[in-house]
């Protein structure tokens, strides 16, 4: 089998390679140049200049706690817990109608990840309500072991702490007093995956949905692809589900992890890169096909389309806190 590449393939090659370099180096600037740079954090906090929600700290409470007051975590993990099991029912069930080769489609790819979400959602929310029935929290030394496996020491609340800087041999030293009920440790290996899988599958939900019932069932609909109850159904309660749960929990919702959403997409389109050159006939999406000129214009629109995508929900997101602090100011916890 000759592979015959174009000069439009290479430009469709480049817009990919393009979204994957960009969102490794936010990442790589955001989280671990973040994590590395202790001194200019702590700076900006006496200052007064961080931006929690940039830089993306999360405490472990925040996992499993929700943005409203008096609501018990029970509640959030019931909610986590009936999510995974209908949506791993509907997963279940589509691999049964049609086998394994579904997994073809971007949908999968989505309603998979949400399900995987629901599911890290359902232990950190166990091992949270076990915290709270708990007439003395874990040890920290163990929580971090055996659970989070924090990477930093503690988290730093610019409500709960009071600073001092002292200036000793040209680095800066902290003293601080805090409120021993917002004490936290920042969030480690299972909160950072839940984290990252929650704002993977906000952008897209969005993408696949708005995708498949405003493009593919209007206009290519096709021998591979009949919309059902089942199909219906799986482009529905993703974003319900998800909806549901943003409206309880109180994680926040930091810009740069818009990177996570692209390099999954970039990883499906590599996928199908990959499956093609190995053979594979069709194209489960018709503006994916490298085989047209127009192809650069809808591969520059699939990228761009991104950023709207997660812009909605991070705008829904902070509907939900600025609205919602409103309406019900003793009620409802701003997330951060």
């Amino acid at each position: 089998m000759v592979l015959v590449v174009y000069w439009y393939d290479l430009i469709c090659f480049g817009i990919v390679g393009v979204a994957v370099v960009g969102s490794l180096y936010v990442l790589w600037r955001r989280e671990a140049g973040g994590k590395c740079d202790d001194k200019s954090m702590y700076e900006s906090l006496l200052v007064g200049q961080l931006d929690r929600d940039a830089y993306g700290g999360v405490s472990s409470s925040q996992l499993w706690s929700s943005c409203w007051r008096g609501l018990h975590p029970i509640w959030l993990l019931g909610l986590r817990f009936v999510s995974c099991v209908v949506m791993a029912g509907f997963l279940a069930w589509d691999i049964l109608e049609y086998d394994a080769s579904i997994f073809v489609y971007y949908t999968e790819w989505t309603f998979t990840t949400v399900t995987a979400y629901f599911a890290i959602g359902t232990i950190v929310s166990a091992h949270g309500c076990m915290v709270y029935y708990s007439k003395k929290p874990p040890p920290d030394n163990r929580e971090k072991e055996d659970f989070l496996k924090t990477d930093v020491e503690e988290s730093i609340s610019t409500n709960a702490v009071t600073f001092r800087a002292k200036e000793f041999k040209g680095t800066i030293k902290l003293q601080s007093h805090y409120d021993q009920e917002a004490i936290g440790h920042i969030a480690g290996f299972w909160g950072y995956l839940m984290q990252t899988a929650y704002q993977t599958c906000a952008g897209a939900v969005i993408l696949t949905d708005i995708v498949f019932w405003c493009i593919i069932v209007p206009f290519l609909s096709n021998a591979h692809l009949k919309v059902n109850l089942l199909m219906g159904c799986m482009h529905t309660l993703n974003a319900v589900f998800l909806l549901l749960d943003t409206s309880v929990n109180s994680l926040p919702f930091p810009w740069f992890r818009l990177a996570y959403f692209v390099l999954c997409s970039c990883s499906y389109v590599i996928f199908q890169w990959v499956i093609h050159a190995c053979g594979f006939s069709w194209w489960p999406y018709p503006f994916l096909e490298l085989s047209t000129p127009w192809a650069p214009f809808w591969y520059f629109c699939l990228a761009v389309v991104h950023i709207p995508c997660y812009g909605l929900y991070s705008l829904l997101v902070k509907a939900k806190n600025s609205i919602f602090s409103r309406l019900f100011p003793h009620a409802f916890v701003r997330s951060y």
